[in-house]
């Protein structure tokens, strides 16, 4: 198994792209764009929000523990044209079978709504980590234009 750097979410933004996502480490932040739809469900979950009925990532992780699947933790892997690509991972353990480890390919801001409402750990592959550019900067001027407006 490849190093992983754990990572957390630090900021979800609006932009015109759709949704800015900002995950560290403590020392550096990478980001990049997701779909409005799910960075507004990842930001009303780390807001404490919780929603009268369930969306479909609540809806996916009930269904799964119906079955005694538990969320482990996330792992974006690798990017491609500037498209990140993840994995989710489950640990699954019932009276039908014994434990048994499960991975899915998925896009990354499925995995973080996933990893939000159960506090499952966000990691990214070391080397593609580190091969990644610090926004650290964009993120702290993009935070100062918006208590400007």
């Amino acid at each position: 198994m490849p190093d992983l750097t754990r990572v957390e979410p630090i900021a979800l933004m609006p932009t015109q792209a759709g949704c800015a996502v900002f995950l560290g480490d403590g020392h550096k932040v990478i980001s990049f764009f997701i779909d409005p739809a799910i960075g507004a469900s990842i930001n009303a979950v780390l807001a404490g929000q919780k929603p009268e009925r369930p969306l479909t990532h609540d809806l996916f992780l009930m269904s799964l523990d119906a079955f005694g699947a538990r969320l482990q933790r996330v792992v974006i892997v690798s990017m491609k044209d500037e498209v990140y690509f993840a994995r989710v991972i489950f640990q699954v353990e019932n009276e039908i079978q014994e434990k048994k480890i499960v991975e899915l390919d998925a896009r990354p801001s499925d995995c973080m709504a996933l990893a939000v409402r159960v506090n499952a750990p966000m990691y990214v592959v070391t080397d593609l980590w580190d091969s990644l550019a610090d926004v650290s900067e964009t993120l702290e001027e993009m935070r100062r234009e918006g208590e400007e407006s």
